[in-house]
């Protein structure tokens, strides 16, 4: 059954004309353009589709629109401000933390959420925050690097 379901998607108020039932993934896509999150397994073993719901990440594959109506969405997209980006995504490119880049904006997204929580995380809360995620190119030390970098500048979401 459709319904409008009205929501905050990286600070701004949208509705949403879609099957309750859709996931959050396809209206985050499909509907409102926002490319960064990805598809990655479909059942939420890999954390390429990671979003932050009210600041908390969270799987975005199989997680139904109807449920996250009222609440507040943060995707990659989200995290720079005026066209400056996040100190996360910064420390990213600094340390070339990237290879192909698919599981990126799932682990920018709770690297964020890690920081907004603990501002000086020691390694093991990193690899703790970053554990759902899949890398299949070998990138972690890099990965880890980065956000270790972005702690330094006190990045938070």
């Amino acid at each position: 059954m459709n319904g409008g379901y009205q929501l905050a998607v990286n600070g701004r108020s949208v509705d949403v004309d879609a099957d309750g039932g859709k996931p959050l993934l396809a209206v985050l896509r499909d509907d409102l353009g926002l490319r960064g999150t990805r598809f990655g397994c479909g059942t939420e073993q890999c954390g390429a589709c990671m979003v932050l719901i009210d600041g908390k990440p969270e799987y975005s594959c199989a997680r139904e629109i109807a449920t996250v109506a009222g609440r507040n969405v943060t995707t990659v997209e989200g995290l720079a401000k005026d066209g400056k980006l996040h100190p996360l995504q910064q420390a990213f490119l600094d340390e070339q933390a990237g290879q192909c880049g698919y599981c990126l904006a799932g682990i920018l997204v709770s690297a964020a959420a890690l920081l907004a929580r603990t501002p000086k995380p020691t390694r093991a809360d990193i690899l703790a925050a970053l554990d759902p995620h899949l890398c299949r190119c070998g990138m972690h030390n890099r990965v880890i690097r980065a956000v270790e970098r972005a702690a330094t500048v006190g990045a938070t979401a």
